[in-house]
This record gives structure tokens, sequence and C-alpha cells, in this order.
């Protein structure tokens, strides 16, 4: 049987890699490949292989009743550390096989850090998924470690967002010549193989298989269109899917992965432009029977009995025993009394103490053991609403009163509407108000920001999102989203497409961080509360000015240098220090510092002090200023490690603070779940 592995590279992300979840149904179907997916330390997995190996080999040669299996972990970390007392853990008895026993684990050790897995490489077909441009160094340094897996290197194959984007760049930066676009036409892989993978249904025992738990999990993630009729500068989907599809199918879809892998709760549809398909109605409809409908209702499957029934069929050994062994481990985790001794009893029982010694039999054995304890725990749980989300939004312009009324026929929940430009308020307010007249009250949207825009225009836009909230008492909840560009111009001095430095005609580095600032304090988005958006944002846009300008440190703890100009902090001051010279970092001082500075130097002066403020960089000399700049210029020196110093004035202020905090302004809970 031949080998791919599927690798994504170990970047955080949201969402599971979707075309590596089609590429192992396709390989499965074919049904003469052994499908793996990886997403970590490649030089792990390596170990983790050569493990594998090992053991194989231990219990062919051991003359005992030995199961080297449970002895994994221990082989594993012998082989990752050289630690040879590790050694001293294993049966290794003095019985005629004895040295032979540990010249295979020396062996091993040799096989990894002589580096022979390189001259003999396991993997007959190696896949390689990219997302984001800004991703470029760890997704360049993964290409490059995968042609050390494979076979022969025309046999790597790379895809994927970055891809195609730049599959020049890659080419030139790896030797490998990426796929651009998609896999939707029959045999691109394998002549005379009709599967056309873009359409097939997604494998999600894979992501089992790693130990990377992605954020958005128990969805159905899928598309029902692709491309999109815009071409908007910023966007990489007209690079990614030129043809606009008006219809893919769903039900067959989600039926397949529902009696497969189980049914999942919500379904995730990454379509870009929905509404621009003239087979809306169809695709509402297909929504709607695939269980979709308004108000549905999920009540969770028995996961242990699915992930048991496909262990023991082989559908995926490597996904199924690590899903067992978390689903007996969690049901430890959370039981007491005699449960808890009983579910201790059957871990020991089973060698079920790691993931590394727990075997396919083993457990088996264990699941059939702890099925009633399971089935038990799940009569508690209640039945949960579903929700169907288009993740990328739906395009304002294209509202009419027909396509409303039929969004509100599904759980949609939140209804994401782009709004990316202030000039496209009227469109974007339309569209809120008939969606809430058709009964939908939970909106979401993505501000992008850093492009052509103002700050000011993001403030506004954030704010009209507030009002609107308030007028229609409804929830809008706003993901301020950086624009980052998708390739290089020819005037930057360096490539801003991939990395995260890329600053925007109106914006500069300041700014920046200011809008980062506030939303790592929100957890990066901003709902509905009047009182709340404008403590963070600004009451108007001469406060939001204010902002923009103020110290990162003080952006993120507001409420303490707040407090910190009060009277209370003034007399705790004079108590621990015996002077109140630290209340002087505040925010009202801080602003009177700026104003006086402002006031008093020349014009050249103050843009010279506005450069600096503003190119975010406060490690520079401030040489021969005058003294309100240098003393404006002291609160801009970052006092985050001071917060968390016990020994600093301002740590043992925050610890008086901390005790009787200002209350924070609360965002309005609207039809929280």
């Amino acid at each position: 049987m031949k080998k791919v592995l599927l690798i994504e590279p170990n970047y955080n992300n949201k969402y599971p890699p979707i075309a590596l979840m089609k590429l192992a149904t396709y390989y499965r179907n074919r049904g003469d490949w052994e499908v793996v997916f990886f997403k970590g330390d490649l030089k792990l997995f390596i170990i983790e292989r050569i493990t594998d190996k090992l053991i194989v080999d231990l219990n062919n040669i051991d003359t005992s009743d030995t199961d080297w299996r449970i002895y994994k972990d221990i082989l594993f970390n012998f082989i990752k550390t050289r630690k040879n007392e590790l050694l001293d853990q294993l049966p290794l008895n003095g019985d005629n096989v004895f040295p032979l026993l540990y010249d295979y684990i020396y062996q091993a050790k040799d096989y990894y850090y002589k580096g022979i897995w390189e001259k003999q490489p396991e993997w007959d077909r190696v896949g390689v998924t990219t997302l984001f441009t800004f991703y470029w160094d760890i997704t360049i340094e993964t290409i490059n470690f995968a042609k050390k897996l494979v076979k022969n290197p025309k046999d790597l194959m790379v895809g994927g967002v970055l891809a195609s984007i730049q599959p020049n760049e890659i080419e030139q930066a790896t030797g490998i010549r990426p796929h651009v676009g998609l896999l939707n036409t029959p045999g691109e892989l394998d002549p005379g193989d009709n599967q056309i993978i873009d359409e097939l249904e997604l494998d999600y025992s894979i992501l089992d298989e790693i130990e990377y738990e992605y954020p958005m999990t128990n969805a159905y993630y899928g598309y029902m269109t692709r491309g999109c009729i815009r071409h908007c500068p910023f966007c990489a989907v007209p690079t990614l899917e030129p043809t606009y599809k008006s219809y893919i199918p769903l039900k067959n879809r989600i039926e397949r992965t529902a009696n497969l892998y189980g049914p999942q709760k919500d379904l995730l549809l990454m379509d870009n432009n929905v509404l621009a398909s003239r087979k809306f109605p169809l695709i509402i409809q297909d929504i709607i029977d695939c269980g979709f409908g308004k108000d549905e209702i999920f009540k969770e499957p028995n996961y242990l009995e699915i992930a048991l029934r496909n262990l023991k069929l082989g559908i995926n050994d490597r996904a199924y025993t690590r899903k067992i062994w978390k689903i007996i481990n969690s049901l430890y985790d959370n039981a007491t009394g005699e449960k808890s001794y009983e579910l201790f009893s059957i871990i020991d029982k089973y060698h079920l103490q790691t993931y590394f010694s727990s075997t396919k039999e083993n457990l088996i054995l264990a699941a059939e053991e702890v099925k009633d304890i399971y089935d038990h725990s799940l009569q508690h749980l209640k039945g949960k609403k579903r929700y169907v989300d288009f993740n990328q939004g739906v395009d304002a312009r294209l509202f009419t009163k027909e396509k409303v009324e039929l969004l509100s026929k599904i759980a949609i929940r939140p209804l994401r509407i782009a709004f990316d430009d202030i000039k496209s308020e009227p469109e974007y307010t339309q569209a809120i108000r008939m969606s809430v007249e058709a009964g939908l009250h939970d909106f979401s949207n993505y501000l992008l920001y850093n492009f052509h825009d103002t700050p000011d225009e993001l403030y506004y836009r954030l704010k009209i999102n507030v009002d609107l909230s308030e007028k229609l008492d409804v929830s809008i909840y706003s993901f301020p989203m950086k624009y980052h560009p998708i390739k290089k111009e020819d005037q930057w001095d360096q490539d801003y497409s991939h990395n995260r430095d890329y600053i925007g005609e109106h914006w500069n580095r300041k700014y920046i961080r200011a809008i980062q600032a506030v939303l790592n304090s929100t957890k990066g988005k901003i709902g509905r509360g009047k009182e709340f958006f404008e403590k963070a944002f600004g009451k108007n846009i001469e406060e939001f000015h204010r902002l923009l300008e103020m110290p990162e440190t003080f952006i993120i703890y507001r409420f303490f240098f707040d407090w910190m100009n009060s009277p209370e902090a003034h007399m705790h001051a004079k108590e621990l220090f015996g002077h109140d010279t630290i209340c002087m970092f505040s925010t009202e001082r801080w602003w009177n510092a700026y104003i006086q500075c402002q006031r008093r130097v020349s014009i050249q002066t103050w843009n010279k002090v506005l450069q600096y403020i503003h190119a975010n960089d406060f490690s520079q000399e401030l040489g021969t200023y005058k003294n309100e700049v240098k003393i404006l210029l002291t609160y801009y020196i970052d006092k985050k490690q001071d917060i968390l110093d016990e020994h600093t004035q301002i740590y043992k202020m925050k610890q008086i603070y901390d005790k009787n905090p200002t209350k924070d302004p609360k965002r309005h809970n609207h039809k929280s779940n």
C-alpha cells in the first residue's frame, strides 16, 4: 500500500484545513493509500514514526510476552532526549535476546540523529496546504522540510491560498511548483480518476490524529457556491476562484459525512458571495433539507459508539485510538466517587495513562467497559440550537426583501454583512434594517481597516453599528480586521505580504498598535453597548484621536491609569513611598503633558515629536529635545513589565487598585447562548 502524508504548517488558525480533508477522502476512496495527517513539530513526527517502526521490530524479535506498544512513550522520549536512564523503565530483563533489543533501540536513536531517515524517505506523496501570505516564513520552512519526507520531489504537492497567490515566489524559495487554484476537474492528481476533489465530503477523522485543537469545531464546513462577482482590490478570491459557480449541492455531502463521522452541530459555509447566486432559493432549501431550518435542535450523538465502530472497521486507527483515549480520559477527569475509581481502574488495567501507551486492542476493550458510563453522561445533555454561518459575509449591495425572507427561514446566526468601506453605509444600513424587519436580530461583520480608509472612517463604521444596535434593539458585533497585502508592490523596500508590518497610506504604526491594544482587551470584537464603546473608542472623534495618541500601556490598563490621578491614588502613594511622584503616570497627566508640549514647542519640533510617537519606536535617544518634549516622551516608555514586576512602584499601586477596581462598563448581553 502506498503512503500519503498531508501537512498543515504549525501556525495558529481557527478553521481546519478543508482542502486536506477533501484530499484525505480522495485517497481513502482510491483504496490503495494509507493516509496520515499532521500539524505540529515535524521533527517530533519523525521521531514518532521511527518509534513505531522500532516497536514493530521489538515485538518481532522479543520471545517474551511483552507488548512493546505500551512502552511507546518511553521509547519515544529516549530517542528524543538520548537519556539512558529512561531505558531502566523498560523490560530489558536479560533473556536470550536482551543484547539484540538494546541494539535495536540504539539503532533507532541513531536513525534519527544521524539523519538516516532523510536518505530513506517513507512517503510516496506529501501534500502541504498554505494559508495567509503573512505565514510565509513558517510555510516555506514546512515545504522545505517536507522535501526530505517524500521519495520523489515531483510528488510533493503544495496548494492553497498562499500557493495560488504567489506560486512563482514559492517555487523560487523551495524549488517546488505549487498547484494554483482549486482541484475541481477529474484526473488532476491521477489520470483516469473521475473524482472531483473540490466537491468531495470532508474527512473529519483526520482532525483527531493531532494534538492541535481548532477553535471552531463541531460544524459541517463547505461551499455552496464558488468565486465572487466582485473584484475588490484587497481580495484574493479572483485569483483563487476566478469563475463564479452558482450552486454546489450540499445534502449528499452532509449525509455521507454524518453517516461516517457522526452529525455535526452547526453549518459553516465559506462562500464568498452567496447572494450573487441565481439559485439562491435552491441553496436555502438545501440548507433546510440538511436539518438547518430556523429553530432546529441538535442532540449530541454517541461519539464513543461512532469512534469504536470506526476503529473496529479500521477506517483511521491513528485518529480513533486518540479519539477514544480522549473520551475515556475526559470521562475520568469529570467523574467523582465510585465512577472515578471505576474509570481509574480501567485506565490502569489497559495502560491508558498516556496516549502513546494506548494500543488499539486495549482501547477497544476499555471502550466496551465504559460504554454504560458514557451513555449515562449523555442522558443529562440537553439539545442545543443549530446555527448556520456564512462565515465570509454577505454582500449588502445584493439584498432584496425576497432574499432576506429566505435567509430568515434558516438557523442563521449571526448574519455577517460586509462593511469594508464607509461609502457603502447606505446599502449596509438598509441591509440591516431589512433583516430586522424579516425577524433577524443577530449580526456580525468584519470591518477592514488599514487599506485606503482613514482612522476616522473606522471609528464612524464602529459607531454606526453601535447606534444601529441601540435604535433597532439588535446585536451587532464588529470585528475590525487589519488589511495585509497579498502581493509585493514594486515601490516597497520589503515584501510586506510576507509579514504583518504593512501600514496603510492614512495610518501609522502607533495608530495600528492603539487599535490592536483596544481589541486585545475586547477579544477582537466590539458589541452592543454605547457606554462600553465610548469608553473603548471615545464619545466623539476628538476623544478617538486622543486614544490613538495615548501610550499603549495606558490603553491596555485604562481604568488603572485613570485612577492614578485620583485623590485616593495620591494618598496611597504617599503612604507607601513617602511621596506621590508615581502618580504623574496617569492618563490625565499624560494628556496635560501632550497639550503643553504641543503649545510650547515650534511647529517643526512638534512635527518631529509626532513622527517619533507615530513610529512607535521609543528606544531612540531623546537627544537635545527641550524639557517639555522629554517629559511627554517619558510617558511612552513601555510600562507593561513594570506592572508585572513586584519590585516596582507601579506594580504596588496596581495591587491596591485591583482590590477595588473601577467598574468596567459592560456590553449588553443580547440573546446570548
